[in-house]
């Protein structure tokens, strides 16, 4: 992953994208493509800054969503102490689990993610007193005030989703930029060098882990608000898939990635899932070719093709 200077052409690129979608979208639909690029980033800083795949950051996402969904419902939280409430609380969570999952590395690793998830997933279905069970979290507050605005309209709920985003993909290209991230990379490429040159790779991995899984717990914390209730596949094993698929579609090498992701994601099934019972079968195509002929994902297209122009101006 490429850790250039902060801000940057990306910050740009992202903040316009970020201004122009809910005037080409409509914006309930670019308010889901905002909470999931969210989403997206906490494998994009996992899998592209640390070199950590994890399958498991659904659970996190369903955490951040079941939390707030309580807080809402049941304690009279207001919104803003609800998401951030819900993100320390997941990032904490992600922390401890993180703890665990360190010990191994590689395939174990991978594994113990997916091992926690399925058991978060049963966990959820057991506490069904509390979680809703099958049926989920239901009755959530619509209307919410912040900052003395009111947010209850499709428009309003995308200006804080992409608010959100906005800060979260701050926050990662800053911590991607700075000494910590550096380290990250370090351990990415060599971690058994990283760890003779006196770093303690654990304890640099475990806060990885925790700030990734306090981010998709953000996500998870929106989605909840976005919705007004939290669906038991919030925090199903398939969500933990679709992230994934969502950052690498985009590209894992810059955060840029998650947000291209979320879009080409949210956007082809959406138009494809009425027409094509069958339309995962596209996202596994443009899967299999991103992998054979741009491992960068759609984000590197273009510096690909910058690149292609730079060299032909050259030679003419």
């Amino acid at each position: 992953m490429d850790t250039p200077r902060f801000p940057n052409v990306t910050t740009l690129i992202v903040a316009a994208a970020m201004i122009v979608l809910p005037f080409v979208v409509p914006a309930t639909l670019a308010s889901q493509i905002a909470i999931f690029a969210t989403a997206a980033l906490s494998v994009t800083l996992l899998l592209g800054g640390a070199g950590l795949l994890s399958f498991g950051q659904g659970l996190y996402l369903g955490i951040g969503a079941y939390a707030s969904g309580l807080l809402l419902r049941d304690a009279g939280f207001a919104l803003l102490p609800t998401l951030l409430v819900a993100t320390a609380g997941t990032a904490a969570v992600a922390a401890v689990l993180g703890a665990v999952m360190v010990r191994r590395q590689g395939i174990y690793f991978v594994m113990l993610t997916l091992a926690f998830a399925q058991m978060g997933y049963f966990a959820m279905l057991a506490a069904k007193d509390v979680t809703g069970g099958e049926n989920g979290l239901s009755g959530l507050p619509r209307r919410f005030d912040l900052f003395g605005a009111t947010i209850a309209s499709p428009l309003s709920f995308y200006v804080l989703s992409a608010g959100v985003f906005g800060l979260a993909f701050l926050a990662v290209q800053r911590l991607l930029a700075s000494p910590f991230g550096s380290v990250l990379t370090a351990i990415r490429e060599n971690e058994g060098r990283s760890e003779a040159m006196g770093y303690n790779v654990r304890l640099y991995k475990i806060a990885v882990i925790a700030v990734a899984g306090g981010i998709a717990g953000l996500a998870g914390s929106l989605h909840a608000v976005f919705l007004g209730f939290v669906p038991p596949t919030d925090v199903d094993l398939e969500v933990g898939q679709r992230m994934l698929v969502m950052s690498i579609i985009g590209g894992v090498g810059s955060p840029g990635g998650a947000l291209v992701g979320s879009a080409f994601y949210t956007l082809v099934s959406e138009a494809l899932s009425e027409l094509w019972a069958r339309w995962m079968a596209l996202i596994a195509l443009v899967l299999i070719a991103l992998v054979l002929f741009l491992p960068g994902g759609l984000w590197s297209a273009g510096r690909h093709l910058t690149g292609l122009l730079r060299r032909r101006d050259a030679d003419g």
